[in-house]
């Protein structure tokens, strides 16, 4: 076999389907690989059409599917349009295996066309910034041996994107022997856990009179034991805004989201007085999951568990530090835990959160031709869809409005969560491929994704993958001709007014031009009278372009007041 065989041999032996990209010269042996790959049904390649989507598409991929995500580009350009969506991955510990070219190693050095080997620019040390690993591998001897420690480091001790480049002539070469390593056993997840951390947990938890969980993102696989920690202590709990899709909402013990875009609710349970003992688990403590590095959770009633250690750096006043996998840590500490029987979560209680008809509904537009309102929207969005969907969020006023309003009225617990954003990093564009990627692991679920008029300008192009792959995907663009979170963002600040301004575009005739079926949503009338289902199980994307009040301001009063320090 040739390398890059060899490469998708072992793509293949740890359950990878998928490897997103735009092929080129420099890569195009990987390509062919990937054709004989597909003819057996093993993985094959997906078309993106930019590089960045395809690391988005990734990302989506391995967020649902719990797999690592694979995406590849050329040498040069196609390197260098990786990268955005690949920091985003590093930034929000998604793993991810980026394979970038070269060309042949002979030609290094001498003005090879897209060469970015070091002779001129350095894309292996550009990736090195934004990865846990990242290589050049120069002999085919070495791709077993690089392929193996980026694998590993992509998932240990944090999660992350990893990067090998590999010159064109090396992914040619003529290889006697096929894989040598167990992957899949290599790679399963360790378990160890600081058992007198663990010990010291248990005392705090004996000792604590009122007890408020902040559940963050990663939780993922502990969740259910998290809230069953927070039933036994009757223990109300909050959740930062990227773990909000591991919960019900409908939970009686639930306060709200902590965080940017946040709830009230939840900076008073966390701030109140009563409450002695406050426990983040899964938290990175950053600005928008620690509601600006507040007082309200970095203070000494704070016990922080997590697994990586550069999360636990973000809070030295904490009274005690747990590392350790979050699920075993939770196993250990409910065995000895006491139940408190004076809080039973009964059904009656869950359903007294079901939906009823809103008399004098402030999120109602005071008209029946006035533009919807975004609060509106999310609400009526996250109650109507099946409870398998998957909500992705873009970066922009997308975001604020689904931390604060989407909720659904009932949903299937899922490893990724029901509702997904990306944090810290946020490019605008994330959520337009990282649904492609979503709905390629999970093509049973139907996937929807809350964009703005921004974001679709910027990457709408990826759409035309979902149409290919003929995935349900329903893109929602909130669209008011503007930068939205810039232009509230400058009114609330009172900066000039510069800079925000998009022309007015109907995005259901760039659809359908697209071969994408569109409709027009001018008023909660037009979104009321929609049947969401039938678009949920139509095989392929469906475009809202939404025409929201452009008046109605975002919750981002966080942002504000951070950037005003």
């Amino acid at each position: 076999m040739e390398a890059a065989d060899l490469l998708v041999a072992y793509l293949e032996q740890i359950g990878v389907e998928y490897v997103f990209g735009v092929p080129g010269g420099a890569i195009e042996p990987l390509y062919n690989a990937l054709a004989r790959s597909a003819r057996r049904g093993g993985p094959r390649p997906v078309v993106a059409r930019h590089e960045s989507g395809a690391a988005y598409m990734a990302d989506g991929y391995a967020r649902e599917s719990g797999r690592i995500g694979v995406c590849c580009a050329t040498s040069g350009p196609g390197s260098t349009n990786l990268i955005t969506g690949v920091a985003c991955a590093y930034e929000n510990e998604i793993p991810m295996l980026a394979i970038t070219a070269q060309p042949a190693l002979h030609l290094l050095g001498r003005g090879a066309l897209q060469e970015s080997s070091g002779a001129g620019f350095d894309t292996v040390a550009m990736f090195r910034t934004c990865t846990r690993y990242s290589a050049l591998i120069s002999h085919p001897d070495q791709l077993e041996r690089q392929l193996t420690t980026a694998l590993l480091s992509a998932y240990q001790p944090t999660p992350g994107p990893v990067h090998l480049s590999i010159p064109v002539d090396v992914q040619r070469t003529l290889l006697k022997c096929g894989p040598s390593y167990n992957l899949a056993h290599l790679l399963k997840p360790l378990s160890a856990v600081d058992d007198a951390a663990v010990r010291e947990l248990q005392a705090q938890l004996a000792q604590a009179r009122q007890v408020v969980v902040l559940i963050g993102s990663g939780c993922g696989e502990a969740v259910d034991l998290v809230i069953e920690l927070a039933e036994r202590m009757n223990a109300v709990f909050v959740v930062t805004p990227d773990a909000k899709g591991f919960i019900s909402p409908r939970h009686p013990l639930y306060r709200g989201v902590f965080g940017f875009a946040g709830h009230r609710s939840a900076v008073a349970a966390m701030e109140d007085d009563g409450v002695d003992l406050i426990l983040a688990v899964g938290s990175n403590l950053s600005e928008w999951t620690s509601n600006g590095w507040s007082e309200a959770v970095l203070n000494n009633r704070l016990v922080h568990i997590d697994s990586c250690e550069a999360h636990l750096t973000r809070s030295p006043m904490a009274r005690l530090h747990v590392r350790g996998r979050i699920r075993p840590v939770f196993e250990r500490v409910l065995r000895t835990l006491r139940r408190d029987d004076t809080k039973e979560i009964s059904v009656g209680e869950m359903l007294r959160f079901k939906k009823t008809p809103v008399e004098n509904d402030p999120f109602k537009s005071a008209s029946a031709d006035a533009p919807i309102k975004p609060q509106y929207l999310m609400r009526e969005l996250g109650w109507r869809s099946p409870p398998d969907t998957r909500f992705l969020t873009d970066t922009g006023n997308s975001t604020t409005w689904a931390i604060h309003h989407l909720a659904m009225h009932d949903h299937r617990p899922s490893a990724g969560g029901w509702m997904r954003l990306t944090m810290n990093f946020a490019p605008m564009g994330w959520a337009i491929g990282g649904a492609v990627g979503t709905a390629l692991a999970n093509r049973s679920a139907p996937v929807v994704c809350i964009t703005g008029d921004g974001s679709l300008l910027m990457n709408g192009q990826e759409m035309t993958v979902a149409l290919t792959e003929k995935l349900t995907v329903l893109y929602v663009i909130l669209n008011d001709a503007a930068l939205g979170m810039v232009k509230h963002g400058q009114r609330l600040a009172g900066a000039e007014p510069v800079g925000f301004d998009l022309p007015e575009v109907d995005f259901r005739l760039l659809a359908e031009s697209m071969g994408i079926p569109g409709h027009v949503i001018r008023s909660a009338e037009d979104f009321d009278n929609l049947d969401l289902d039938a678009i949920l199980s139509h095989p392929g994307p469906t475009v809202l372009d939404v025409r929201v009040d452009r008046e109605e301001a975002p919750p981002m009063e966080l942002r504000l007041r951070v950037l005003s320090r």
